[in-house]
């Protein structure tokens, strides 16, 4: 962009022959207040070139604006380039995004086995109750077998005791 916009510049502070011989057929119009009679550029193309001021003008324009169109087209580089990156990125995440639907295709339904394991669940929590009072049950009976046995025990020491008198 800056590198038109220079050449352009340089045309007119060099004024090439090629620049000196087209004829550009705009007319253009001037004020009522000024002195020039010329109408257009056809009539005064021999003067554009011979005019130190015209030259001066255009190479301080070169330079006042030189600067600012190098940094613009810096940063127009630079964005590119980022925009390039982000592209680069967009497409890696892309494609680890076509991935992990295909592997969400891929990954069984598991709503019918939840149910199951609720249920097999469900079942092992009231088999563990049963065992739990069966056991409770067991533990009372044994207590009871016990203290029966002490209490024959008890029965047959005396009798014993009383047949061996």
């Amino acid at each position: 962009m800056h590198t038109l916009f220079i050449s352009t510049i340089g045309l007119l502070s060099n004024c090439s022959s090629t620049y000196r011989h087209s004829r550009l057929s705009a007319k253009f119009a001037m004020d009522k207040d000024s002195d020039s009679t010329v109408t257009s550029i056809d009539e005064n193309t021999e003067n554009f070139c011979s005019n130190p001021t015209r030259d001066i003008l255009a190479e301080g324009i070169t330079n006042l604006f030189k600067p600012t169109i190098e940094k613009l087209d810096e940063r127009v580089a630079s964005t590119i380039q980022l925009q390039s990156e982000l592209r680069g990125q967009l497409d890696a995440l892309a494609a680890q995004l076509r991935d992990i639907e295909k592997a969400q295709n891929q990954i069984p339904e598991f709503a019918e086995k939840v149910k199951e394991l609720l249920n097999v669940k469900h079942k092992v929590t009231i088999i563990n109750n049963v065992l739990s009072s069966s056991q409770e049950r067991l533990i009372g009976l044994h207590k009871l077998i016990e203290k029966e046995q002490r209490r024959r025990q008890a029965l047959l020491d005396s009798a014993l005791s009383t047949n061996i008198s």
